[in-house]
């Protein structure tokens, strides 16, 4: 796989073409932004840094969605960003608005690439985007989990003093307030969590971690989280062009798997170059599964502000 494509030369567009950039793990990295010349010059920047960092990728940065053409990866970041106070949910008609009308003209400019979804709300857009390519949900994908599970390495390992290398988690459901970092299915180096932590202690990570974005945005003021957004985007980017084969959670459309259809949500998924090759389900208890549906109802909400369910 070579060409990736990513729109939107923001702060989360800009730090996952500097992954791209950086990693060596395709041959051609577009970045693509409406404003003139901000693409160019993000990417004038960064292909400056190569003889210094030592890598060299071949780069371009413009305001030509034509120039995306023929890409195997598209990432989508187009989207306006939430302020403090803001919900992932307030953004749905602005956003909506936007990534169907740039998914639309990537899916006629590149009808074989894979989208791999960034903007918020994260489910509902990785659901306008699929129904606006009108590609297979195998090859329209929503960053989710990936983030959300980096974010509560970090609040695990914040709290024990053990590496976060030691440190796996899972969470399902949707990017949002209502996401299920599953506890069970969470371990440091194979152990339960609860060798590690008190209930106090894995209560309080587990509610930090479904805040974690909005914990970073009372902090910027202006803006939201981008590095870690970015560096997750990436892990999954590199999953695909690669062949990596590598299962992370992800949004994706469901049919039937977990109990639910017609919607987009994050779970366990294989990912290589042909992307979503298989889906995972775990088994839940009781209560695990309530709060998944809880999850899987906030988005619903969402999707028939927009009417956008078509069962």
């Amino acid at each position: 796989m070579s060409k990736v494509s990513v729109i939107g030369a923001g702060f989360v567009g800009s730090t996952i073409a500097h992954w791209a950039v950086v990693s060596g793990g395709c041959q051609m990295v577009v970045l693509h932004d409406i404003v003139e010349g901000l693409a160019k010059g993000k990417v004038l920047d960064l292909i400056q840094a190569g003889p210094i960092a030592r890598h060299s990728v071949d780069a371009i940065g413009t305001s030509d969605l034509n120039d995306t053409a023929d890409s195997d990866l598209v990432i989508i970041t187009a989207g306006v960003a939430r302020k403090p106070g803001m919900t992932r949910e307030d953004l749905v008609a602005t956003n909506a608005k936007i990534v169907g009308s740039v998914v639309t003209e990537v899916a006629k400019l590149s009808p074989h690439a894979i989208l791999l979804i960034m903007t918020n709300p994260l489910d509902t857009m990785t659901y306008v985007a699929l129904k606006s390519s009108g590609f297979p949900r195998e090859r329209v994908i929503g960053q989710a989990g990936v983030l959300d599970g980096g974010r509560m390495r970090t609040f695990i390992a914040m709290e024990t003093g053990i590496s976060p290398e030691n440190i796996h988690t899972t969470v399902l459901g949707g990017h949002g307030d209502e996401m299920v970092p599953l506890v069970r299915y969470s371990h440091i180096a194979g152990m339960p969590l609860k060798y590690f932590l008190s209930d106090e202690q894995i209560e309080r990570i587990v509610e930090r971690t479904r805040n974690g974005g909005a914990e970073i945005v009372q902090y910027l003021k202006t803006g939201s989280a981008y590095y870690a957004p970015g560096a997750a985007a990436w892990r999954m980017a590199e999953a695909i062009v690669r062949n990596k084969r590598e299962i992370v959670p992800a949004s994706v459309y469901l049919q039937g798997e977990y109990g639910l259809n017609d919607i987009c949500f994050g779970v366990p998924v294989m990912l290589g170059c042909t992307g979503v090759e298989r889906i995972i389900e775990l088994e839940l208890n009781e209560d695990e599964r309530v709060a998944l549906n809880k999850s899987a109802d906030l988005i619903r909400g969402t999707m028939k502000d927009l009417k956008l369910e078509t069962a």
